[in-house]
């Protein structure tokens, strides 16, 4: 009995070419995240074996002079994350489910050019319209809410605090998670979505059993996105904020945690020796933060994906 031996298809030289140039893409991102990787360990090493007071006077070590800038860049971008991922989720359904087709079309447009503002134009924005315009309602939280520890006196009298740069921030990446949840939302299969109205359901109940379980991995992921932006931004931070090297959760008052983005662009030009190795060094925290919040996420996504509803 003779076996057949499968053969193999001719490969062309175009299909040569462009799997080496996507294997080459490939391996480009991987070489670049580990040159930037090595970089930062190797800076990092003289500011974390630093003796007290070499990075900045009162602080013991590198951690304590990194922590409060962790925390402020944490708390910073995750009331940005609260404040932008509802509405974003809403204005995404508007757009896909409820809109008429102009207004959507239009709407989505102004979605997508919102996001190509320069930061420094929302940090602008911020400083001269958003802060003053919220003093008094700070001042209102702080008289009647006072008791509530976000919200404990004396509030700003200017306005700049790490919620008024929550919500800028809020602004900044509404259009990457509406942007990225519409184009989900808009795969969904239509055979889904008319048989869950076909039995009865109304449009919401069809958006609640169809469009939500099968766009949630995409949502998670479009909310990472977002929350990546809000943690690494600079310059509204450094506009914005009325910076104080402290660890605190009151979101209406005069002192505030700084961001390490906002950090390193406020200290950087005058920085020399040491310092420049502390503030790379606060670089690498973010670097793993930002790493170990996409890693959750993308295992997030995996473990929900079987349940999405897409198959």
């Amino acid at each position: 009995m003779t076996t057949v031996r499968p053969t193999r298809a001719k490969q062309r030289p175009g299909d040569r070419i462009f799997s080496t140039s996507t294997s080459v893409a490939g391996i480009l991102i991987l070489v670049a995240l580990a040159a930037v990787a090595v970089f930062l360990l190797a800076e990092s090493v003289p500011a974390v074996v630093s003796g007290p007071d070499e990075l900045r006077p009162g602080a013991e070590s590198f951690w304590a002079y990194v922590a409060p800038l962790a925390f402020g860049t944490i708390w910073a971008a995750a009331i940005a994350l609260a404040i932008a991922f509802p509405i974003s989720i809403g204005i995404a359904l508007f757009i896909s489910h409820y809109a008429p087709r102009r207004i959507a079309q239009g709407l989505g447009y102004i979605i997508d050019l919102l996001a190509a503002v320069p930061s420094v134009v929302f940090g602008l924005w911020g400083i001269k319209v958003l802060a003053p315009l919220v003093t008094p309602f700070y001042q209102w939280l702080t008289a009647n809410l006072g008791w509530i520890p976000l919200f404990a006196p004396p509030a700003s009298g200017t306005g700049r605090t790490i919620l008024t740069v929550g919500i800028v921030l809020a602004v900044m990446i509404i259009p990457i998670i509406t942007a990225i949840s519409r184009e989900i939302f808009l795969q969904t299969p239509v055979l889904h979505e008319e048989a869950a109205l076909a039995l009865g359901a109304t449009r919401w109940e069809m958006i609640s059993m169809a469009v939500l379980p099968f766009a949630r991995p995409g949502i998670i992921s479009a909310a990472m996105l977002g929350l990546g932006r809000a943690l690494g931004e600079t310059m509204v931070v450094a506009m914005v904020l009325s910076p104080a090297v402290l660890i605190s959760f009151v979101l209406t008052g005069s002192s505030n945690p700084l961001t390490i983005a906002g950090n390193i662009a406020l200290n950087f030009p005058d920085s020399s020796g040491i310092e420049v190795n502390g503030l790379i060094a606060s670089g690498l925290v973010l670097f793993i933060i930002t790493l170990v919040i996409n890693s959750i996420a993308r295992v997030v996504v995996n473990r929900r994906k079987a349940f999405s509803g897409a198959n």
